[in-house]
């Protein structure tokens, strides 16, 4: 449900701007008269989709395969992708900087090593290749400008209601 809203928040003011360039030269209607108590949509900044969306995929990937919970890591894995994926389309450019480039040159090979690892199920290339997507990310904070922003492997849960360890 969550991830629905986020998605929303995500899509819908890109929605309203397709939308708006459809009809430039038909007779534009007068304003409507702003209705008290009207919701205004809110935009997501880029740090916005980074702390909702990123950030806690790149966390709980990172506990699932601590704890070697390979269906899990496979998941969340997935999720991060299409949260990098999301903004990329959201935010094409941030501080003058193409998103989808920045994003595939930073993630493109640690993701796949990542995945390597979960379908490996090897905990010691997984630990490795996780490394390797943090310092991706802390690489691509640091061309724009926001090195003081630096992500490392979690050393413990932000999630206390979710089971990390596989059950068996």
């Amino acid at each position: 449900m969550n991830n629905r809203i986020a998605l929303v928040a995500v899509l819908a003011p890109l929605v309203l701007a397709a939308g708006s360039g459809f009809s430039q030269t038909a007779q534009q209607p007068a304003p409507a008269a702003p209705q008290p108590n009207a919701a205004v949509p809110y935009v997501l900044t880029m740090g916005d989709m980074m702390n909702t969306l990123v950030q806690p995929r790149h966390l709980k990937l990172g506990l699932a395969g601590k704890a070697e919970n390979w269906t899990l890591a496979g998941y969340a894995l997935i999720e991060l992708r299409q949260a990098f994926a999301g903004i990329a389309k959201a935010q094409p450019r941030f501080r003058g900087m193409p998103v989808p480039d920045l994003v595939e040159a930073a993630m493109k090979e640690p993701l796949a090593a990542v995945e390597a690892a979960i379908r490996q199920k090897e905990p010691d290339k997984f630990a490795a290749a996780y490394e390797q997507l943090t310092k991706g990310c802390n690489a691509c904070h640091a061309a724009l400008d926001h090195s003081y922003v630096v992500i490392k492997a979690p050393d413990a849960s932000a999630f206390p209601d979710q089971e990390f360890e596989v059950r068996r």
